[in-house]
């Protein structure tokens, strides 16, 4: 009799196609070189708001994660990914409520854009 063991994400950030997609096609007007760095801050609606940036991969620390999506790489510093392993990114095209989306699995809360949580 096997027993099933849960298994943790492989990569402490996921994304979705769709945001795959839409960050390639953001880094590609700014250029090639760029990773996408994802965080956390104090401040927004209920504490925290998520960040988002491109930066020279020459900017990452040693201390920072790295996941590879295909050659794209995301980085995070490991404060912020305590609030934030697991997080999936998604983006939608809507007209209204498009952009990127985050879902947290560590949020207890989260305001109603959806750009800030607490935990």
């Amino acid at each position: 009799m096997t027993q099933a063991v849960a298994t943790a994400p492989t990569k402490g950030i996921l994304m979705s196609d769709a945001a795959l997609a839409q960050v390639r096609a953001l880094r590609d007007q700014q250029g090639t070189d760029l990773c996408l760095r994802v965080g956390v801050r104090g401040g927004g609606c209920s504490g925290m708001s998520y960040t988002m940036d491109f930066e020279q991969l020459s900017n990452v620390r040693p201390d920072d994660e790295m996941y590879d999506y295909d050659g794209f790489q995301v980085v995070c510093d490991p404060k912020s990914l305590l609030y934030i392993y697991g997080m999936m990114l998604d983006y939608s095209n809507a007209l209204i409520g498009g952009g990127f989306q985050f879902t947290n699995p560590n949020a207890d809360q989260t305001c109603g854009c959806g750009k800030s949580f607490s935990a």
